[in-house]
């Protein structure tokens, strides 16, 4: 039999992603009290007739936020339009989402807080009395024309809620923020996409995965797959938790769930810049990373699980730090100039 093409054997991740999402709360694992409230809100919403109160959902990358949006579209009976801060960078291109929406629909603007301060001016009339005033024309023949819009959701989404300016947050009339999912939760959503998958696992296998998963659905997600590729080719296609130990191993992840950026950047920390503090500049050069990317995807959990403190001066290494690494803590250090 002839092999089939490798571009047929596995669907692309971005694929793969959107059927692993759930489309219904009964579905979605974990948040518990963030679901409980929305629920409610959208049953008052749909028993009142009305569209459902703006929301702003907060919290690290890869916790579920596009997720609910769906899922919040869907109970809803709407169509779910989704878009992101960065891509809109003009008013018109503000002007032609709010316009082509209907009666119910579900605004979704990731990383709201990349909204250009200009852009974000119109969206005030259109969240508080779903109208939009647009300017026609240039220099003396320029005139204002307001448009009145469907009643509609706006659902925004970042992983920085302190950088929204004030108006636009007492906009929102909810504003949730989700947090690290616990190794149990973790366990079930991994179970779950393995189900769905097709790929026979273990529950102690998936709970492997789990606590190795920075609390992140995300990474769960995307650490199944990779262990999946080592149980078909290295084993006979079921994750165990040997098999699941030697996955991660071989991917560099450790049992706290640490790869290998976050044990340089503590490398860093304490034998280029003395155990801290440092700045976060500094600190991107030295392990060659971008600073946000450092604040905003390797910080969280390394400050979280207490390898990491974030001070004024700058970012220092606790002792916990020098005891993963094997190192003896050091007397104290003289600040490293930022």
């Amino acid at each position: 039999m002839a092999e089939r093409p490798i571009s047929t054997l596995n669907k692309p991740d971005v694929a793969l992603e959107l059927t692993l999402r759930p489309a219904l709360f009964s579905d979605f694992t974990g948040q518990t009290k963030v679901k409980e409230r929305l629920e409610i809100a959208v049953t008052a919403a749909r028993q009142r007739g009305e569209a459902l109160d703006h929301l702003l959902l907060s919290g690290p990358p890869g916790l579920g936020k596009t997720t609910i949006a769906n899922i919040l579209a869907k109970a809803m009976g709407g169509n779910l339009k989704a878009t992101s801060g960065p891509t809109i960078e003009k008013a018109a291109d503000l002007a032609g989402l709010l316009t082509n929406l209907e009666s119910g629909d579900v605004l979704f603007i990731d990383e709201i807080h990349r909204l250009q301060k200009t852009i974000e001016e119109y969206l005030y009339p259109a969240m508080e009395d779903f109208k939009l005033d647009i300017i026609i024309d240039q220099g003396p023949n320029a005139r204002s024309v307001r448009l009145n819009l469907p009643r509609f959701t706006l659902i925004g989404a970042t992983t920085r809620s302190g950088l929204l300016s004030a108006p636009l947050l007492t906009r929102f009339g909810m504003r949730e923020r989700l947090d690290y999912y616990v190794a149990e939760d973790l366990q079930k959503i991994v179970i779950r996409s393995a189900h769905l998958l097709n790929v026979p696992i273990e529950p102690a296998g998936a709970h492997e995965i789990a606590r190795r998963s920075r609390g992140t659905p995300r990474i769960a997600n995307n650490l199944l797959r990779r262990v999946r590729d080592y149980a078909q080719v290295k084993g006979d296609g079921q994750i165990s938790a040997p098999v699941a130990d030697c996955a991660l191993a071989l991917l560099e992840i450790d049992e706290n769930g640490l790869d290998e950026m976050d044990k340089r950047i503590l490398e860093a920390i304490i034998g280029k810049f003395g155990g801290g503090p440092v700045g976060v500049n500094s600190l991107a050069v030295a392990v060659g990373e971008e600073p946000d990317t450092i604040e905003e995807v390797y910080e969280p959990y390394l400050i979280m699980e207490g390898y990491l403190n974030r001070t004024p001066q700058g970012r220092t290494a606790t002792a916990l730090s020098y005891q993963k690494l094997g190192l003896k803590a050091a007397g104290k250090q003289q600040p490293t100039l930022l």
